[in-house]
């Protein structure tokens, strides 16, 4: 592992230099010359006291790997007295032997032209009078100042019969801010492409905008449906107690709202729950109902398109020209689609199965990666199974702070029991045999000593 150092308080903090992140763990040192403050004394400075070195290194993520850094700062905290001070170099920082809590930032810009903050801390840090060596896991987040797509539940559930029931897939957001969000006028869409066949298309806009084929929107004046910090909303493909139709399913009559067709097909009528509102529907392809993708061969995303609906349809229409090639001949073809300009989306996530993965949908500034539920075409294991945003901690409320670095394949946690199976306590599998885990990602337990209140939904009673 390539771990490139660099010694701040001697050298690279007077020249200013940008941290340059290696191939695989990329690691930044800063030694601070400790000399002066007790845990016990209110001053930061005595000169009078042994001095002590603290080598603090803070390692980045693998896939930060060619990100710059820049604008390094670090916060200490006497934890007996409470006194912070905050270092934008670090000459001349005297420390005493004590506890202290250690918060370190930093600007990164990311490979793909992304900027986020790099983030590292640790608590009760004893300082004593030898020197010290800590190493901190940094993190990081783009900084998004919207929703953010929480959990992608596509595969469904199955009877106990084994056949597939459709009608409780769902999209859960979640507000990863410090301040209230509106879910007033975004619009959900799913990928005109897939993610399995890649196609050779002319125009190609990928850098531009994405083709899509469901375009649904939460209607609103734009404060009618806030999302407060911390709390999810919930989009379902059908408002209903599941349970009633098939008993291994769970109740989504709890949702924020719903997508809903009219139907022009008898035989496949949709279901217009009473219970949860229905979105605002642009554009579906199908001309019955539409139910998202459920061996997840597509891209979801959410957007703020600032048009209204009909100037939408007019002027945002994409046609482009594709080539079949197979065994019987190569066939020139031609479709029209709808297109999102990327300035207007907000997040997307890339899914597929790893034997069938061919290309991702999108610019890879939106998403670089992708996640999964199964390993190969019409795993029978992905039923019951959702994709969920990791959690990288729990801020001061108890809410999960979720990682977001526009890359699926590190972003999610793939093949997770779905989160409204986990909170219902419904079933897992054909049997029936119900839930018993509760995790805020899929993966960490939830901690009701920290989180009493999880999860914060934002539909009021």
């Amino acid at each position: 592992m390539l771990r490139e150092t660099l010694n701040l308080t001697r050298i690279k903090m007077r020249e200013n230099c940008k941290a340059i992140v290696g191939n695989m763990m990329a690691v930044l040192s800063l030694v601070l010359l400790a000399t002066g403050l007790s845990g016990c004394d209110d001053s930061f400075g005595d000169s009078s006291v042994a001095s002590t070195e603290l080598l603090l290194t803070v390692s980045l993520p693998d896939e930060a790997s060619g990100s710059t850094l820049t604008d390094e700062s670090l916060t200490v905290r006497n934890v007996a007295t409470g006194r912070v001070e905050i270092y934008s170099s670090t000459s001349g920082i005297s420390l005493l032997p004590g506890l202290y809590d250690l918060t370190y930032e930093a600007a990164m810009v990311l490979p793909s032209g992304a900027e986020s903050t790099l983030r590292a801390a640790a608590t009760s840090v004893r300082i004593t009078e030898t020197s010290v060596t800590i190493c901190l896991e940094g993190y990081y987040n783009i900084e998004s100042d919207d929703l953010i797509i929480a959990e992608v539940f596509f595969a469904g559930t199955i009877r106990s019969s084994g056949n597939q029931y459709q009608g409780d897939d769902y999209i859960k957001l979640y507000n990863n801010t410090d301040h209230v969000i509106y879910a007033d006028g975004l619009t959900i869409f799913e990928s005109k492409f897939t993610t399995t066949e890649k196609y050779e298309h002319t125009p190609d806009i990928m850098n531009e905008a994405m083709n899509v084929q469901a375009l649904y929107t939460v209607p609103g004046s734009g404060s009618d449906h806030p999302v407060a910090p911390g709390e999810y909303f919930l989009i379902c493909d059908t408002g209903i107690d599941h349970r009633v139709a098939n008993p291994n399913s769970f109740d989504l009559t709890g949702a924020d709202y719903e997508w809903y067709d009219v139907s022009t097909s008898p035989n496949t009528m949709d279901i217009d729950s009473p219970l949860v509102p229905n979105m605002d529907k642009w554009y579906c392809y199908t001309l019955s109902y539409w139910v998202l993708h459920n061996r997840g061969f597509k891209a979801y995303g959410i957007a703020r398109i600032p048009v209204d609906r009909d100037t939408y349809l007019k002027d945002y229409t994409y046609h482009y020209d594709w080539i079949i090639v197979s065994a019987a001949g190569t066939f020139p073809m031609t479709a029209d689609s709808y297109r999102i300009p990327n300035e207007w989306i907000v997040d997307v996530v890339n899914c597929s199965v790893a034997s069938e993965y061919a290309w991702n949908l999108c610019a890879p500034s939106l998403d670089c990666g992708w996640t999964s539920c199964g390993t190969i075409d019409k795993d029978k294991t992905r039923y019951f199974h959702s994709v969920r945003r990791k959690m990288l901690r729990l801020d001061d409320d108890g809410n999960p702070v979720l990682k977001d670095t526009n890359n699926s394949s590190v972003d999610f946690n793939s093949d997770c029991i779905a989160s409204e199976i986990e909170l219902q306590g419904t079933a897992v599998d054909a049997d029936g045999t119900p839930c018993t885990t509760l995790t805020y990602d899929g993966v960490v337990p939830v901690d009701r000593s920290r989180s009493p209140r999880w999860p914060r939904t934002s539909r009021k009673s």
